[in-house]
C-alpha cells in the first residue's frame, strides 16, 4: 500500500469525520431542544450507537456507492482526491452557514464532478445517480408523512392524559427513539465513506479481482463517525433543533421514529439517502400538527434550496480540484 493511497484513505476518513461533525446535529437536535439530555451526554449517546450500527445492518449502501455511481473502472487517485475535497469544502461551507446539508450528496457530488472531468458523462452510471436524486425528494417527504401520521396517532392515543404525564413519558421513550434514529443514521452515513476507501482499494488491486468491503474498512468508518459526532456541529443544532419548529418530548419522539423508520427502510435497499433531509422533513411534519405557522417556512426554503445546490456545487469544486492534480 502506497504513501499516496494511505493518505487518500486518511482523507476519506477525515471526510467521515466531518460527516459525524456536520449531522451530529440531526442526531440530537431534538434530544437537546427538548432538554431530555445536556449536549454533552446527547453526543456520547448518539457517538455510540453510530459506531454499533454495523452490527444492525449490512453493506448495501457501501456497494452503491463503490461501484453505483460512477464507472468502477474510471476510479483512481485522482478521482477519490477530487470528490474527497469536493465533498469536505461543501460540508465546511454549509456548516460555517449552520445549513444542515447532506454529506452523502456533498460526496456523490463530489465523484460526479472528478468523473466528468475524467472521462465525460459515459462514466456515470445513471441508474445509480438517478436513484439517489429522487430519494433527495422522497426521503424528507417520507419523513414529513410518517412524522405527521406519529404525530397525529399518538397525540391522538394521549389526548386525555395530564401534560406532566405525556411529556415525563415521551422523555424516556426520547432516549429510545434518538437511540433508533443513531443507529440509521450511522448504517447509512458511514457507508458512504467504506464505499470510497473500497473503491480506491480495488482499483489500486489491493482487494483482488472482485470488489468487496474489507472489515477494518468497516470498523474505521464507523469509529471516525462516532468521533465526529462526539465533537458536535452546535450551529446546525440550533437550525435543526429550534429554528425550523419549536419541540416539545412527545415531538422529539415522534420526529426521531419516522426518521428512523425511512433510514432503516433505505439501508435495507442500499439507497444512500441524506439523514438530513429526512429528519429535516420529519420535524417539519410534527411541527405542522398544531398549526402550519408552527413551522418557520422561511427556514425551511433555505434549508432546501442548500440541499438542491449540494450536488452541483460539490461537483464544481471537486472537478476543480480534480484539475489541480491532474
Amino acid at each position: 500500500m502506497t504513501l499516496a493511497i494511505l493518505l487518500l484513505i486518511f482523507l476519506a476518513l477525515l471526510f467521515d469525520f466531518l460527516n459525524g461533525f456536520h449531522d451530529s446535529a440531526n442526531s440530537i437536535a431534538t434530544v437537546v431542544s427538548t432538554r431530555v439530555l445536556s449536549p454533552r451526554l446527547a453526543v456520547i449517546w448518539a457517538a455510540f450507537f453510530n459506531f454499533i450500527a454495523f452490527l444492525f445492518f449490512g453493506l448495501h449502501v457501501a456497494n452503491t456507492i463503490g461501484k453505483g455511481i460512477i464507472d468502477i473502472a474510471i476510479i483512481d487517485k485522482g478521482i477519490i482526491f477530487g470528490s474527497l475535497i469536493g465533498a469536505c469544502s461543501w460540508n465546511i461551507i454549509t456548516w460555517f452557514f449552520g445549513l444542515p446539508t447532506s454529506s452523502s450528496h456533498a460526496l456523490i457530488g463530489g465523484m460526479i464532478g472528478a468523473a466528468l472531468v475524467k472521462a465525460g458523462a459515459k462514466s456515470l452510471v445513471w441508474s445509480g445517480i438517478l436513484k439517489t436524486i429522487t430519494f433527495i425528494f422522497v426521503s424528507p417527504v417520507a419523513g414529513l408523512i410518517l412524522g405527521l401520521g406519529f404525530g397525529i396517532a399518538i397525540y391522538w392515543l394521549f389526548r386525555k392524559s395530564a401534560p406532566l404525564k405525556v411529556d415525563h413519558i415521551f422523555r424516556k421513550g426520547q432516549l429510545v427513539s434518538a437511540a433508533l434514529y443513531s443507529l440509521g443514521h450511522g448504517g447509512n452515513d458511514a457507508q458512504k465513506t467504506m464505499g470510497i476507501i473500497a473503491s480506491l482499494l480495488f482499483s489500486a488491486g489491493l482487494l483482488g479481482s472482485k470488489f468487496h468491503i474489507p472489515f477494518f474498512v468497516v470498523i474505521a468508518c464507523h469509529a471516525s463517525i462516532a468521533l465526529g459526532t462526539m465533537f458536535g456541529g452546535w450551529r446546525i443544532v440550533k437550525t435543526m433543533g429550534q429554528k425550523v419548529a419549536k419541540l416539545k418530548p412527545i415531538d422529539g419522539f415522534c420526529a426521531e421514529s419516522a426518521a428512523a423508520i425511512t433510514l432503516f427502510v433505505s439501508s435495507a435497499f442500499g439507497i444512500p439517502v441524506s439523514t438530513t433531509h429526512t429528519i429535516t422533513g420529519s420535524i417539519m411534519g410534527v411541527g405542522s400538527i398544531r398549526r402550519l405557522s408552527a413551522v418557520r417556512w422561511g427556514i425551511a426554503g433555505r434549508i432546501i434550496w442548500s440541499w438542491i445546490l449540494t450536488i452541483p456545487c460539490s461537483a464544481l469544486i471537486s472537478a476543480l480540484a480534480y484539475c489541480l492534480v491532474r
